[in-house]
């Protein structure tokens, strides 16, 4: 094969998008971004991103380039060179020269919450690592409000580090990242270890049989027939009836529990039997609270 051939179809491959290197970096308010445009220096200009995301370039007009990566603003300039007749065919390039938003954020439940620098995208392993990690009260479900969006995206953080290296999830300059606390579930009534205990992270969630081993199991003297106290909307709750029994036999499936659920079990020698949702959901505010 001809040298010629060869290096034009090695420059077909290596400009196809299987082989495009995807770029992090976003361009945000503030920004001073420099423009290039080939063979015509006077075009050249830096000039900073305003508040609505807009570049100024020379010989007038702006283009929109907020929350784009530098080498889609370059396209966004060319639209704009071509649209307004200066040029048929122009080639830009666009750099950023200085960042505004080198800050991420970090809330919640860190060790060290706190705003760190950053220059560039950064795993979202990395930061809650420098935030000196989770603490003991950490829900892994963590949420990321992105600094040129509205909507707040959650990611679950696993013990698993491979899991975590397959999310691939990046931190942007701009972005803020809240760690909330664990939910709390309770166990009242006939059981080893009475009161509210934190609802774990496991993705899956936990379950009436799970939560029921974490208060140290049932009494010998409780009764199977448990229920499951729910908060429906408004001030209303719902009573789901719980066969204890059942669900350790694998004749029913474990029921996967919700934030604030109570599951009470009754007193096998009648103590409390009458007692109804009301009544059991005001003696969950005054339990006690276990951290593990």
């Amino acid at each position: 094969m001809k040298p010629v051939v060869l290096l034009a179809i090695l420059g077909t491959v290596l400009t196809s998008p299987l082989f495009a290197q995807k770029e992090s970096l976003l361009i945000g308010p503030g920004d001073q971004v420099h423009v290039e445009v080939f063979d015509t220096p006077e075009l050249n200009s830096t000039a900073r991103v305003s508040d609505k995301g807009d570049l100024p370039l020379l010989m007038g007009g702006s283009a929109h380039v907020a929350g784009l990566t530098p080498e889609q603003a370059a396209q966004e300039v060319e639209r704009n060179l071509v649209h307004r007749r200066l040029m048929n065919k122009p080639q830009v390039l666009v750099t950023v020269q200085r960042s505004a938003t080198q800050n991420v954020t970090v809330f919640g439940q860190v060790v060290r919450p706190a705003a760190y620098e950053i220059a560039t995208p950064r795993p979202l392993t990395e930061i809650l690592a420098q935030a000196g990690g989770f603490t003991e009260t950490a829900d892994h479900h963590v949420s990321i409000r992105r600094a040129n969006a509205k909507s707040v995206e959650t990611v679950f953080v696993s013990n698993d580090p491979k899991t975590d290296v397959a999310q691939d999830v990046f931190i942007y300059p701009g972005d803020v990242v809240t760690v909330p606390k664990q939910g709390l579930i309770y166990i009242l009534g006939d059981v080893n270890r009475a009161g509210g205990f934190p609802m774990g992270n496991d993705a899956s969630g936990m379950t009436v049989l799970q939560a029921i081993a974490t208060a140290g199991g049932t009494a010998h003297t409780a009764k199977s027939q448990a229920k499951l106290i729910r908060r429906e909307n408004g001030d209303g709750y719902k009573e789901i009836p719980l066969n204890l029994s059942a669900m350790q036999k694998g004749k029913e499936p474990d029921m996967v529990m919700q934030q604030n659920d109570i599951v009470y079990v009754p007193f096998g020698f009648l103590k409390n039997a009458a007692l109804g949702a009301t009544g059991i959901a005001s003696a969950a505010t005054s339990a006690v609270i276990y951290a593990k």
